[in-house]
C-alpha cells in the first residue's frame, strides 16, 4: 500500500506546477484569494478542453463550476503524485462525462455555439478551414477518443498522464488514440472534398 506524499516532497515538473501547488495549499486552508487565482488560470484552459467535448456553452460553463467547486472542497485531498493539471483535467473529464450523459438527453435544438475567443485563436483563413474540418470529424468520435485526442494534442499530456485523468489502463488510452485516428484518416479526406465531388 502506498501513503501519500507531501506536497512539498513531491518535485513539481514545471514553475507552474510549483506556484499551482501552492494554490491548492492555500486552497484547502480556505484562502478565497488563492480560488480567484487559481480560477483565472484554469478557466481558459478548461474551457478549451471541454468545448472539444461539447459546444453548448452553457454545459461548458457548468462543468467549470463544477469542477471548481470540488477543487474548493477537495483541495486538501490532492495527494500530489501528479500535475496539479492531471487532477484538474481529471476531475473535469468526469464531470464533463456526467453532463454529456445528459446533454444528450437534452433537445438539440437548444444547442448555443461557444463564443469565438473560447475557441482556437487567431489563425489564418486556411487554417481555420482546416480546423474546421477538424472540428468535424473531431465531433463524429465517440466522447473517449475525441478526449484522448484533445489531452494529447491539444493539451500535451502524456499517456500516462491521460490513464490517470480518465481513469482507465495505459493500454486503454493507447487503444482510442488508435482507433480515433484511425476514424479521423477516413472522416478528414471526405470533408476536404467540395460538395458534390465523389
Amino acid at each position: 500500500m502506498t501513503t501519500a506524499m507531501p506536497l512539498e516532497a513531491i518535485p513539481a515538473t514545471r514553475p507552474s506546477d510549483a506556484k499551482e501547488r501552492e494554490l491548492l495549499a492555500r486552497i484547502a486552508a480556505r484562502d478565497r484569494q488563492a480560488m480567484r487565482e487559481f480560477y483565472l488560470i484554469y478557466h481558459r484552459r478548461l474551457a478549451r478542453f471541454l468545448s472539444r467535448l461539447t459546444s453548448r456553452y452553457e454545459v461548458v460553463e457548468e462543468i467549470i463550476n463544477d469542477t471548481l467547486v470540488v477543487v474548493w472542497q477537495k483541495a486538501a485531498d490532492f495527494r500530489g503524485d501528479s500535475r496539479v493539471s492531471t487532477w484538474i483535467i481529471g476531475i473535469a473529464y468526469r464531470r464533463g462525462l456526467k453532463s454529456l450523459r445528459a446533454e444528450r438527453r437534452a433537445d438539440e435544438s437548444m444547442q448555443m455555439p461557444l463564443p469565438r475567443e473560447l475557441c482556437v485563436n487567431d489563425e489564418s483563413a486556411a487554417h481555420t478551414e482546416a480546423e474546421d474540418w477538424l472540428g468535424q470529424a473531431l465531433s463524429k468520435l465517440p466522447t473517449e477518443q475525441r478526449a484522448v485526442l484533445e489531452l494529447t494534442y491539444y493539451l500535451g499530456y502524456s499517456c500516462e498522464e491521460i490513464a490517470a485523468i480518465m481513469e482507465c489502463p495505459v493500454n486503454t488510452v493507447k487503444t482510442r488514440m488508435f482507433h480515433a485516428r484511425q476514424k479521423l484518416r477516413v472522416a478528414l479526406p471526405k470533408l476536404a472534398k467540395p460538395e458534390g465531388e465523389t
